[in-house]
């Protein structure tokens, strides 16, 4: 065989075929980003109608678009404003411990200052009748009053800050979280 029967490559061919190599891979490459973009569009859900996201809300936030149609705050919380200087009726389970407290005699600094328990201050009236609703369930009676714009909702019944601090540890083992307030 001579010279001229074998193939000889020089080095240009050779940076043309690696260039051309590189392009195509280039071009595999964004060609099955693109392919999985669309494929993966194709796979999203419909997009749903404002009158599927309103029956997907959750329920509190039903109860506050309510407020807008004519059902105003003091008809969404029937828990009953009580003065706390006036006698009221206790629940059974709270009524015993309690009436022990505040029916001892004690000293004139302790009598002045009658102190309870705040649940809740919201302007949300549903949040603020929830939870009103929960405590009642609880055994605890209470009060809303509306101050500044927020709904508070505290223990119908007012003692001193020992009783109170009793009742508040009753009242985190149900799930609540209180603090003591001076009654007024």
């Amino acid at each position: 065989m001579s010279q001229r029967d074998q193939i000889s490559i020089g080095s240009q061919s050779i940076l043309w075929v690696a260039g051309v190599g590189v392009g195509l891979l280039t071009l595999a490459f964004v060609l099955g980003v693109q392919v999985g973009k669309q494929s993966a569009a194709l796979r999203r859900p419909v997009q749903k109608g404002v009158e599927d996201e309103l029956k997907e809300l959750p329920e509190p936030l039903v109860d506050q678009l309510k407020i807008f149609e004519g059902d105003g705050p003091d008809k969404l919380v029937p828990t009953p404003k009580v003065d706390a200087t006036a006698p009221k009726e206790e629940p059974k389970s709270e009524a015993k411990p309690e009436t022990k407290a505040t029916d001892k005699p004690a000293d004139k600094s302790t009598q002045t200052e009658a102190w309870t328990l705040q649940l809740l201050s919201t302007a949300d009236a549903a949040e603020a009748k929830k939870t009103a609703e929960k405590a009642k369930a609880a055994g605890f009676a209470t009060t809303t009053t509306k101050e500044k714009g927020q709904l508070k909702v505290r223990l119908a019944k007012s003692a001193d800050r020992a009783a109170v601090d009793k009742t508040a540890e009753k009242l985190k083992k149900a799930g609540f979280k209180p603090f003591a307030v001076k009654a007024e």
